[in-house]
């Protein structure tokens, strides 16, 4: 991302990706620091210091602030009276949770994303397509497939056009990432879990939404066999 000349001290201050997308510094903040969570960059546990990131990201206190506040409310990071700010640990017993909700919501999304998805999502989403079909399970480690994981899903949700939607999944599709990624080192067929996005990302391409739920409900279904059997 490119950032501004201007020395960010304030989460209104705004800078603009390549893509021509204007984020705010806070906007800017928010996702860095989510990812590194969700990614386990930042180990569960683990505490939150402002400064450090602030730094790393290019950006004030303020933005981080901001952020953070964000972040807590999707249980991604927790505040301790007098002990401070921490990465939420990872509780596998709470993957039956978000797989309920996930099985319900997932083909809810990708149904409606087939119906309306516009020619800039489809075009997105063939590029993904497109970066799924030329992944080299070889040569790319599991974070870089998990990392392409969660572009698919973050795609999809848009192309739902549903606001409210799109927030629940990405929050729930988040906690679900840090429970894939807690276990990356015992999952056998990670690549086989991301290339089934490809008939998906077909489906709703070619605007067939019963069979976009159908493939979307058999992925979430499968990732949970997946950990359990890791376990």
């Amino acid at each position: 991302m490119r950032q501004l000349a201007t020395e960010p001290t304030s989460g209104h201050s705004r800078s603009t990706q390549p893509g021509g997308e204007e984020l705010s510094l806070a906007e800017r903040a928010y996702r860095g620091i989510r990812d590194r969570l969700v990614m386990l960059e930042i180990r569960p546990g683990a505490p939150i210091h402002e400064e450090q990131l602030a730094q790393s990201l290019g950006v004030g206190r303020t933005p981080v602030r901001e952020a953070l506040k964000r972040l807590q409310y999707e249980r991604l990071i927790t505040t301790y009276p007098r002990r401070g700010t921490f990465a939420t640990e990872v509780n596998i017993t709470d993957l039956a949770h978000i797989s309920e909700v996930r099985q319900e919501l997932e083909p809810l999304a990708a149904a409606q994303a087939a119906r309306r998805a516009t020619a800039a999502d489809r075009e997105a989403l063939t590029a993904l397509r497109r970066e799924l079909e030329s992944a080299d399970p070889a040569r790319q480690d599991a974070t870089a497939l998990m990392h392409l994981d969660l572009q698919v899903h973050r795609a999809v949700y848009a192309a739902a056009h549903n606001p409210y939607l799109e927030d629940t999944l990405v929050r729930h599709d988040n906690l679900a990432t840090r429970i894939w990624c807690l276990f990356l080192d015992r999952l056998s067929d990670m690549a086989g879990h991301v290339e089934e996005h490809g008939p998906l990302i077909e489906a709703i391409v070619a605007g067939e939404p019963e069979r976009a739920a159908r493939l979307a409900r058999g992925h979430v279904e499968g990732f949970e066999r997946a950990i359990r059997a890791a376990i």
